[in-house]
């Protein structure tokens, strides 16, 4: 057993001199996914901030006037133009010049003065629907905070029952407290696959793989020798990618962190399976890549990263159950903004643990099959 174990590790040393010696491969591991990280933190965002408008006033009165001025004292909102007549509406909508035009009628002061229903025009640019119901979610709260202050300055009753909204687990609803967590398990993703489907093809290319088939060393040693450097890597990356999650993006990390590494190495190991499934299929490093990116996108989409997964068809939210993605995901967000324990997440425990047997014992067939 400890020779078998000494073999493993000295394989092991190999597999990480072969990344560290590589140029391409320390590329990969390093920059990438910090440059990603950064970069999604900062662009793969919800909220939005100054949202081109334009004003068409037929009013001029003082309600129409108030009511600008709090769009206009909006972080949310940035007026682009001032419109004259109904002409103009459709064009700088179609050419983007804004994303919405808010449009007051000729009676709008002089109906709410008087006691009666009036009305807001919108006219917002649908090209982008997630844009468009963002924009009308932050107007229509700027609206209900107006009508309240203009019922209680012209002596009116405010509406009796008034909105209470507190956001539990994100109480500013920022959208990359939700985005960064599920970024980290993204990145993992991305750099654990790609590590291990260029294992196998990477040393076939070198000529290096024949040797290993003439020395001592096992099929499930060079197997293990194989799988270690992945979980070690991915482990440290995830690591690093965590540390700037909570440092730089200021995300809290709520929960227990063996509820959040037990289901890193569950992952990992469903990732590395499938990582050195398609290294033992592959002939090339271009093969292994492609491979890789034919897992990792659907993972991805399937996964409830940028999507609820419930707003998916019946069919496609049962294809997702064999998705390892999805059940990180989820852990990772319960502990980070929801403090969940090991207990808690156990239903998205077991099922990664019988998704990276799978996928170990497939990737284990292929391996044998190639060796022999």
């Amino acid at each position: 057993m400890m020779t078998m174990w000494r073999r493993i590790i000295a394989l092991t040393i190999k597999e990480f001199l072969a990344l560290v010696k590589d140029r391409r491969s320390r590329t990969v591991l390093i920059v990438p996914p910090i440059i990603q990280l950064i970069i999604f933190g900062y662009a793969a965002t919800f909220d939005l901030h100054d949202v081109p408008y334009a004003v068409y006033n037929e009013d001029r009165g003082v309600a129409s006037r108030e009511l600008l001025a709090a769009i206009e004292g909006s972080e949310a909102f940035r007026p682009v133009d001032y419109l004259e007549k109904d002409s103009q509406v459709a064009p700088i909508i179609d050419n983007k010049g804004a994303t919405m035009v808010v449009h007051f009628g000729p009676e709008f002061t002089k109906d709410l003065l008087l006691k009666r229903p009036t009305e807001l025009q919108v006219i917002v640019d649908g090209r982008d629907s997630n844009t468009a119901l963002v924009v009308l979610g932050y107007l229509r709260s700027i609206l209900i905070k107006f009508n309240e202050q203009w019922n209680i300055a012209h002596g009116e009753r405010p509406p009796a029952a008034r909105l209470n909204i507190r956001a539990w687990f994100n109480q500013n609803l920022e959208s990359r407290w939700f985005i960064v967590p599920g970024v980290v398990g993204l990145l993992t993703l991305v750099v654990t696959t790609l590590v291990t489907a260029l294992s196998v093809a990477r040393e076939r290319e070198a000529g290096t793989f024949d040797q290993l088939l003439v020395t001592p060393f096992r099929p499930v040693e060079i197997l293990l020798g194989k799988t270690l450097p992945g979980l070690v890597i991915g482990v440290i990356e995830a690591s690093i990618i965590i540390l700037i999650a909570i440092l730089w993006f200021n995300v809290p990390l709520r929960g227990s962190l063996a509820a959040l590494y037990c289901g890193l190495f569950l992952f990992l190991l469903s990732t590395i399976g499938v990582g050195l499934a398609i290294s033992s299929i592959a002939v090339t490093q271009q093969q292994g890549l492609l491979g890789a990116f034919l897992f990792i996108v659907p993972s991805i989409i399937l996964s409830g990263f940028a999507t609820p997964i419930a707003n998916m068809p019946p069919l496609v939210q049962d294809i997702t159950l064999i998705n390892p993605m999805r059940y990180f995901l989820i852990i990772l967000r319960s502990v980070f903004l929801e403090g969940a324990n090991v207990s808690r997440l156990w239903p998205n425990y077991w099922p990664m643990a019988l998704i990276g047997i799978i996928n170990l014992t497939i990737a284990s067939m292929l391996f044998r099959r190639r060796l022999y």
